[in-house]
């Protein structure tokens, strides 16, 4: 059989970016603000990716750049639950609300249920991208193509060099599905927000109770508060020894997940103070992968420079602070490697700007989880205020190298760090 591939749609921009997660906003928003033609392609239905298609509990973390802070004012400006609060916990319907306006005002294209599919290359540089939509086939061409898909399509296509997870074995960290329950005692409920945080009750610690009583690779209880009375947005369906680069495992990953939750509901009802009557009201539309390609790029961050503190000169992502987040990958809790209440380094990092900049490809910037650093530093800037923080230079440093007709890695950091 002979199949053709008929572009039936072209636009041209300053500025794509792939992907409308935290890091894809940021860019996007900037991009924009800074007076760029400004196309946001996402692949759902809605914009904010785990934030609001994946129904995240809170902005886990934090970042000194100035964006982040920004959406948390403005999104409790739109939390009639809580007015005026400025809170990291997410109400997905307002922070969706609150995106669509700072793109709109921004002046920012965006196509969703728009998939992308390939590169348009020129010897070592990007030129656009090939997207497909119920449009049929469409060739976007831009001066910079910004990468926030998390999974690092856009560079893995344009032949980016990478790895895949640790780089001993290459295994990854395991997918969630996020939901919320309703019907919770509030006055009684408990709120264990870590693996490291036990808690004691008669029928015994609820961490050891999970483990025993849930599920494999089920087995642990994460429950957050929301910003609505009675809900509560639960963390605890888990898979393992999944590839969220191939569909099949992402399939894999939604249908295992789902499975998990009537027994974690009965599990909530039985053995968590306050949960007594607490029932399923929603789940994510987005399974939350947490990690997969790892690009090389100018420069790379380290777990040593996250437990140090370390301030780089050239820095684009300023006081950045979590912890070593890693999901055990082979089974329920915390890894081994892993330190979530226990991580002691209270001071905020930096990332270099090389981190975003590929080490061969022009025209691109990676921006979110896929930019070039170690599997365990990247448990720590994996997190969605940091990679905003990422979003917000990818998106100065787009428009900077086009007004100054400069290639991305040849921009001078300090401009950028003038407009952060």
């Amino acid at each position: 059989m002979k199949y053709t591939l008929e572009i039936t749609n072209e636009r041209n921009y300053d500025v794509i970016v792939v992907g409308s997660g935290p890091a894809g906003m940021a860019a996007a928003i900037m991009a924009g603000r800074n007076g760029m033609k400004t196309l946001l392609i996402e692949s759902g239905g809605r914009v904010g990716g785990i934030a609001t298609s994946g129904m995240m509990s809170h902005f886990a973390g934090t970042v000194g750049n100035k964006l982040y802070h920004e959406v948390l004012e403005r999104a409790a400006e739109k939390n009639y639950f809580a007015p005026g609060v400025k809170t990291p916990e997410i109400d997905p319907e307002f922070l969706t609300i609150t995106y669509i306006e700072m793109l709109e005002e921004s002046k920012v294209d965006t196509l969703l249920y728009t998939t992308f599919c390939d590169v348009v290359m020129e010897d070592k540089k990007i030129k656009g991208i090939i997207c497909h939509s119920k449009d049929g086939f469409s060739a976007f061409y831009s001066n910079v193509v910004i990468d926030a898909s998390g999974d690092g399509d856009v560079a893995y296509k344009c032949g980016a060099e990478f790895i895949k997870g640790r780089e001993e074995d290459g295994k990854m960290q395991p997918a969630t599905l996020m939901f919320k329950v309703g019907g919770v005692d509030m006055e009684r409920a408990v709120f264990p927000e870590s693996f490291e945080t036990l808690v004691p009750t008669e029928k015994g610690e609820l961490q050891a109770l999970a483990k025993e009583k849930l599920p494999h690779p089920a087995g642990h209880v994460l429950l957050y508060k929301s910003p609505i009375p009675g809900i509560v947005t639960c963390n605890m369906t888990n898979i393992t020894g999944v590839d969220g680069t191939k569909a099949e495992d992402l399939t894999k990953a939604e249908f295992a997940c789902r499975k998990q939750l009537p027994a974690i509901v009965e599990f909530l009802r039985e053995y968590v103070p306050g949960y007594e009557k607490c029932y399923i009201i929603g789940s994510a539309s987005l399974i939350g992968v947490r990690e997969t390609r790892h690009f090389e790029g100018v420069k790379k961050i380290t777990a040593e420079e996250i437990s140090k503190a370390h301030q780089h000169e050239d820095f684009v992502v300023f006081d950045a602070h979590f912890n070593f987040d890693v999901h055990n990958i082979t089974g329920s809790g915390l890894d081994e490697t892993g330190s979530q209440r226990n991580f002691t380094q209270a001071k905020g990092y930096t990332i270099p700007y090389g981190c975003l900049v590929p080490k061969e490809i022009d025209g691109l910037l990676l921006s979110g989880r896929n930019i070039s650093g170690t599997h365990m530093a990247h448990s720590n800037f994996r997190v969605m205020p940091i990679c905003m923080g990422m979003g917000e230079a990818a998106g100065i440093a787009a428009a900077l190298a086009i007004k100054q007709n400069k290639e991305l890695r040849d921009i001078d950091v300090k401009d950028i760090q003038d407009k952060l």
